[in-house]
């Protein structure tokens, strides 16, 4: 038994089925970002060839339609990046639990900030459609 080898760690590989990564995301958000600021960001006539004729959409309606998205990638923004603090908060006090007050108040300092520039987002992006 002096020779027994132990087994190696399994290492679970999803090539293919892999989630998103970081990059994978940020190229979502640009993506998505690129598509609001264009709809909203287009002209009238391109977006309504003869004014006579049933529009499919209207500059007024574009820009409701922009803010709208925008708002919503605001709130999916926030979410997601308060969501991450939170899971790394959680994972650092559980490998340091003497440093769980500090971590805590770093925490919740970083999410009011995320917090607040979320709101202002969704904000604009409401001004838009309203106005």
């Amino acid at each position: 038994m002096a020779n027994a080898r132990l087994p190696l760690p399994v290492r679970w590989t999803t090539k293919g089925n892999e989630m998103m990564d970081r990059k994978g995301w940020s190229r979502l958000a640009v993506g998505c970002l690129t598509v609001g600021a264009g709809v909203v960001l287009t002209p009238d006539v391109a977006i309504a060839q003869e004014a006579e004729a049933a529009t499919f959409l209207t500059s007024a309606g574009a820009a409701s339609l922009g803010g709208a998205i925008g708002a919503g990638l605001a709130i999916m923004g926030g979410a997601a990046g308060i969501g991450r603090i939170g899971g790394s908060a959680v994972e650092s006090m559980a490998r340091q639990p003497a440093a769980a007050g500090q971590i805590s108040t770093a925490m919740i300092i970083t999410a009011a900030m995320i917090e607040g520039a979320t709101l202002f987002a969704v904000v604009v992006g409401m001004l838009a459609v309203l106005g």
